[in-house]
């Protein structure tokens, strides 16, 4: 393998930079975008409940902020619950905004590679083929090892370009594909929270009648 990586020639170089590369995103955002670690099982349960018992002391709201993306999204809501709905309501679409940003953190970079990958390998091709005419143009076409040199190089980075390529976009994609899936369940929870303090604040805001004194019998 090492000699087949070294017939390539020195295109090959940007083209293992590039993989490694997209082999530590592939493994962090393997490890960050774990299920349990952006959505806690049943964490909005949790969350609403805090709401009808009135849990929402500061340390709760702390470790809630920074123990999940989700958590975060909820406690933003919750920092501003004696708010109109509608503040509430932009406060989670901003948040949201900056949580999903982070979700799809490296993501860019991983596509960049995945477009890259193939031009890298064309590169490379047609450095190999260039070197081949090089080499015909100054000993002639009577040395077929030379020839076969040029055509070698150039295949093995196409060949190379493509490896790093393919996976790179197919991972890209799932890895996109994952984070919308996220966001559409954190709307989901949102949703819920919101509509949970929603009917808390009308609760604690709904008039109390007064209770009509019982009627005194008359002396007749």
């Amino acid at each position: 393998m090492l000699e087949i990586l070294l017939a390539g020639g020195w295109a090959m170089v940007p083209i293992l930079i590039s993989s490694a590369i997209a082999l530590a995103i592939v493994l962090e955002r393997c490890w960050t975008l774990r299920r349990k670690s952006v959505l806690p099982p049943g964490l909005g349960d949790e969350v609403r409940q805090w709401v009808r018992s009135g849990q929402l002391d500061p340390q709760h709201l702390e470790n809630l902020a920074n123990g999940s993306p989700l958590g975060e999204l909820l406690a933003s809501a919750l920092v501003v619950r004696r708010q109109s709905r509608e503040l509430i309501k932009e406060r989670i679409e901003d948040t949201g905004r900056h949580v999903v940003h982070r979700m799809e953190r490296y993501l860019n970079t991983l596509g960049t590679i995945a477009l890259i990958g193939p031009l890298l390998g064309l590169f490379g091709t047609v450095i190999g083929l260039i070197r081949m005419f090089m080499e015909v143009m100054a000993g002639g076409i009577g040395d077929p090892a030379r020839m076969a040199g040029g055509i070698g190089e150039a295949l093995i980075c196409t060949a190379a370009g493509l490896t790093v390529a393919i996976p790179a976009y197919v991972l890209h994609r799932y890895f996109r594909s994952r984070v919308a899936g996220y966001r559409i369940e954190m709307e989901k929870q949102a949703t819920a929270l919101l509509d949970e303090l929603t009917l808390a604040t009308a609760a604690a805001t709904a008039p109390v009648r007064p209770r009509r004194a019982p009627a005194t019998p008359s002396v007749g």
